[in-house]
């Protein structure tokens, strides 16, 4: 489904991704892990065109996306719910959950898709013509979860979801993002608690200094040397 090869990019005289090559399949739950500053987020707002590539390419259902502007890869079926949330925090809930729809015309549809968002986080139909500023940290990572489904993407990817959260409001993000994955959305997850990720993932790649270090299944991951003691606490 999403084919990355060779990919380099940075922010002007730095260079933050080395040539890095990753494949997400349709179905699966790919976890990228590594640690701050290893170009995690890098990669995935290259990904969705917020970062340029200057070598390499993006390929998304057979379609070079490399150089496309984000509504346009919106519109193919990838979306982004980004790190640290990003809420529109004047804007009520409905209109968040509405500019997830911005790029569609089956008005029905959408307010039918406004309503499954609602029926999977009850808080959120609670607070429906609240400010999004004015919720609460684990009530705006699900307002920007709704968000990103609202486009009815074929892949999402998870920006540090559980970033800022209490303990309990985590395990739910989590949960929910099987459910998604389970309900048929392939979902690129990148998140700094690398045992849960590695934990629900199908298949992880470990990503250090800009570059792609080690892959397989969360499983192997776990059980290899240097993750436990790097990422897992020994």
């Amino acid at each position: 489904m999403l084919e990355v090869r060779d990919m380099v990019c940075g922010y002007g005289g730095v260079t933050a991704l080395h040539g890095i090559s990753l494949e997400v399949k349709a179905g699966q739950l790919v976890a990228l892990i590594g640690a701050n500053g290893a170009g995690k987020s890098t990669t995935l707002r290259a990904i969705s065109g917020l970062v340029p590539l200057r070598a390499g390419s993006i390929r998304f259902h057979g379609q070079d996306i490399g150089g496309v502007r984000p509504p346009r890869i919106l519109a193919a079926g990838l979306a982004h719910c980004p790190e640290g949330r990003r809420v529109f925090p004047h804007m009520s809930v409905e209109e968040n959950l509405d500019m997830g729809a911005y790029l569609r015309s089956d008005r029905s549809e959408v307010a039918a898709d406004r309503d499954r968002i609602y029926s999977e986080f009850p808080r959120l139909a609670e607070r429906r013509k609240q400010a999004a500023g004015t919720l609460s940290g684990g009530e705006q990572q699900m307002l920007a979860i709704g968000r990103a489904l609202m486009s009815r993407p074929r892949l999402v990817m998870f920006d540090e979801p559980s970033l800022g959260l209490a303990p309990n409001i985590v395990e739910r993000t989590f949960a929910i993002i099987r459910r998604i994955r389970d309900s048929g959305t392939t979902v690129l997850l990148v998140e700094q608690n690398a045992f849960a990720a590695l934990d629900m993932c199908d298949y992880a790649f470990l990503l250090e200094s800009g570059r792609i270090v080690l892959s397989g299944s969360g499983a192997e991951l776990i059980a290899n040397e240097h993750v436990r003691k790097a990422y897992l606490g020994g």
